[in-house]
């Protein structure tokens, strides 16, 4: 399957900006309470640090900075979220309205593992060409 592997790392890339914009897009809707969802109250555990996980991580994950610590850290806040919020409800995801919670924890898993790929920040901080510094 060459032809797949060709572009592997800019399937990843875009993958970890659609899956980030769309994470980040959720926290920032429920911080300041737009695009149809209501703000949460802030500070209050869990809900508002669940937000500014989503707002922030998810930022991160998209731009490709910091984006193995920022996905795992997502990751682990879906399966939080997922056990404490959707499991107490029924067993199956499809029965407790926690397939996106599902979801993002495995595709963040999957940014975490996988890395970057094409267009992040750390890649362009790698590739840039190094200035000379004058000599005194």
């Amino acid at each position: 399957m060459q032809v797949l592997e060709r572009f592997q790392n800019e399937v990843i890339g875009v993958f970890r900006i659609v899956v980030g914009f769309l994470f980040a897009t959720h926290g920032a809707a429920a911080l300041f309470g737009v695009l149809g969802t209501e703000k949460v109250a802030a500070l209050v555990w869990p809900s508002w640090w669940a937000a500014l996980i989503q707002a922030v991580g998810g930022a991160l994950v998209m731009i490709g900075l910091g984006t193995r610590y920022a996905a795992l850290l997502c990751s682990g806040s879906m399966a939080f979220a997922y056990f404490t919020v959707h499991q107490t409800g029924a067993l199956l995801p499809v029965q407790n309205g926690g397939e996106k919670a599902a979801l993002f924890c495995f595709a963040f898993l999957l940014i975490a593992f996988l890395g970057n790929g094409a267009w992040s920040v750390e890649r362009a901080a790698r590739t840039a060409p190094q200035r000379a510094t004058p000599a005194d």
